[in-house]
């Protein structure tokens, strides 16, 4: 059992792109959904899907490579641990590696990028950075 099922899930991607895998299988939840939509409306990853079972389902993830086979991921990492969490404002939500890059923040809105945030004008808690 893990404590933290994001760092869960973005521990899998990571060790994925890194071990050249065509796809990870995570447990699925709907804020798992929700990241993997974000990923792949970003276009980090290829696709996703949902695979029913006896208990909560499997999230199937399937990454994304460029020429020579070279992940699109080269950095995903964690922001918000479980024993500090890291709220920002709207108007101080950095731009990850100058705008190259996308941080995933779950807002009174929803999980949305943070282009969309700063467009809406909400803060919230920076779950994740991707690059």
């Amino acid at each position: 059992m893990y404590s933290d099922p994001i760092a869960d899930l973005l521990t899998r991607i990571r060790n994925g792109c890194r071990a050249r895998l065509e796809r990870v299988e995570i447990p699925n939840s709907k804020l798992k959904v929700r990241l993997t939509e974000i990923l792949k409306q970003e276009g980090y990853i290829q696709d996703f899907r949902v695979v029913k079972d006896l208990h909560q389902g499997v999230l199937e993830v399937k990454l994304k490579y460029g020429d020579n086979h070279e992940p699109v991921i080269t950095g995903i990492r964690k922001v918000s641990k479980v024993g500090n969490r890291t709220y920002m404002r709207s108007d101080s939500i950095p731009q990850i590696r100058n705008g190259l890059g996308t941080l995933i923040l779950t807002t009174s809105k929803g999980l949305m990028t943070d282009r969309d945030a700063r467009k809406a004008k909400v803060g919230g808690e920076a779950l994740c950075a991707v690059w």
